[in-house]
């Protein structure tokens, strides 16, 4: 299987260059796009995913409901679609921007695009990317925050966006 190669952006998005996933998650900091996609139902509650043993960032910890790597030449928009697909089956989700910001952990540098959405629908876990997959209560996730359960770049979307005006915003889209 070859290796998948990602954009190289700069801190606005705009593509500079190419990179390797190897050389992505070495340690280079080369800044590479990514998308994160939160997926609420109509109860407020937020599903999330585990990652599996086998993922090579953060394996065994919980997760945004949807999460991936922008492809070249796709924007976040359709990854985000796209992953919703790929990693917890649902087809045709209505997806909603919230912010872009850069993370930065010891091992990489992600310019994330962060999205959410509303839907009913269940989903149905792809076994190959994740081990488990369920709907939180937001009180239940605040009550888990750093005790090593999460991964760390959800923990940061939760502190930026999720764990405030959660209500106004379900409420919006109810």
């Amino acid at each position: 299987m070859q290796e998948e190669i990602f954009p190289l952006v700069d801190e606005d998005g705009n593509i500079i260059g190419q990179a390797s996933r190897k050389e992505c998650h070495s340690g280079s900091k080369l800044l590479h796009p990514v998308i994160h996609l939160h997926i609420f139902n109509s109860k407020g509650e937020l599903y999330l995913q585990k990652r599996s043993a086998t993922k090579d960032i953060q394996p065994n910890k919980w997760d945004s409901s949807v999460g991936g790597h922008i492809d070249l030449g796709e924007t976040p928009e359709i990854a985000a679609k796209r992953e919703a697909r790929e990693e917890i089956g649902l087809q045709d989700v209505t997806i909603h921007f919230i912010q872009k910001y850069i993370i930065e952990t010891d091992r990489e540098r992600e310019l994330t695009y962060c999205f959410y959405s509303i839907s009913n629908e269940t989903p149905h876990a792809d076994m190959n990317e994740v081990t488990d997959g369920r709907f939180w209560n937001i009180s239940e996730i605040a009550d888990q925050l750093g005790k090593d359960i999460f991964t760390p770049n959800f923990e940061l979307d939760f502190k930026h966006f999720l764990n405030s005006g959660i209500d106004n915003l379900l409420e919006k889209y109810k």
